[in-house]
Formats: C-alpha cells, structure tokens, sequence
C-alpha cells in the first residue's frame, strides 16, 4: 500500500512539471503589426518608360515583404531572395495606406549598388492567382544604380508587380 501511495504522490507532483501554459503572459498568438503587407509574392519585372509603358519583360522572380525585428508599422523588408537582382533592403511603409518607398540606399549588405523603390502599393484583392481566385497584390517601381554602368546617366526603371503566392502551381490543376 505504501507503494502505491509514493507512486501517487510522485505523480501529482510531477504534473505541474508538463503544463505547457504560462500564466504570466497573456497573449493571443497571431500575426505581426504589419501581417496584411507580409508575404510571399510571385513576382514580374519589367522595364518601362518614364510614362509606365512596358518597353520589354526582363525576368519573373519571388518576392518576401516581413517585419523588421523590434514589430514597428514604420518599416519593413523588401527581399528577393536572389531570385532577380539579389537585393534585401529596408522600406519606409504606411501601413494603413498599404503603401511602401524608400530613397536612394544600399540594396545589400555588401554595398553593391545603391536603389530607390517609388509607388509602392500591396493592395487587398487586387490581383487574381493562376487558378482564377481573387488574393493581394504588389506593385513598386526600382531603379539600380549599377543597372547601367556604361552609360551612367541613364538608369532603366523597373515595375516590379505581382500577387501573394497561392503554393499552387498550375501544373497542379
């Protein structure tokens, strides 16, 4: 009997040791105070006039947009994980606008050349996936100052545009 009774005991106060729960925090898991600018995007780029008309296509990539560590609404990234020109660079943002931009600045960490982002946009439902279904969309002008290197007074500004990935390939139809 005295067995079974050290056995009970050992485990009730084992129990506390498995609860998952801290009772000091309270919070709700969830998104970040950007989440409807976050994303993965499935991307086109293209280069265009000083009007917005397309003068020729020049690659299809991905696109990551995420918070910077400290969760602000003031800034975000801008990563194309090497996919087109391999650049990963912070944005200025207003998020209830869903608008992003930034001025001349280093578009890597090497220093490589320097970019400039205008009329960025994420808009809620404003594109269709390749299944037909409505989902977010991005829009952004970038120009690279080493783009051109010969001829350095000329930059070709491209229009980065695209909406969120579906993780659907139309192959999978």
């Amino acid at each position: 009997m005295r067995k079974y009774i050290f056995i009970i005991a050992l485990a009730l106060l084992a129990i506390p040791a498995f609860t998952s729960c801290d009772t000091e925090t309270n919070e709700e898991p969830g998104g970040t105070a950007i989440e409807k600018m976050c994303g993965y995007w499935d991307v086109s780029y293209d280069v265009v006039d000083e009007n917005g008309e397309v003068l020729d296509h020049y690659a299809d990539g991905i696109l990551y947009t995420y918070n910077l560590v400290d969760n602000g609404t003031q800034y975000m990234w801008l990563d194309d994980q090497e996919t087109f020109w391999a650049y990963k660079m912070i944005v200025n943002i207003n998020y209830e606008s869903r608008t992003f931009w930034c001025d001349w600045k280093d578009y890597d960490a090497a220093g490589t050349g320097q970019a400039i982002i205008t009329d960025g946009k994420i808009i809620e439902n404003g594109g269709v996936n390749e299944h037909g279904k409505p989902t977010d969309s991005i829009s952004f002008y970038i120009v690279f100052s080493d783009e051109n290197p010969d001829t350095q007074a000329f930059y070709d500004r491209i229009w980065c545009h695209g909406v969120r990935h579906s993780g659907f390939s139309p192959d999978t139809e």
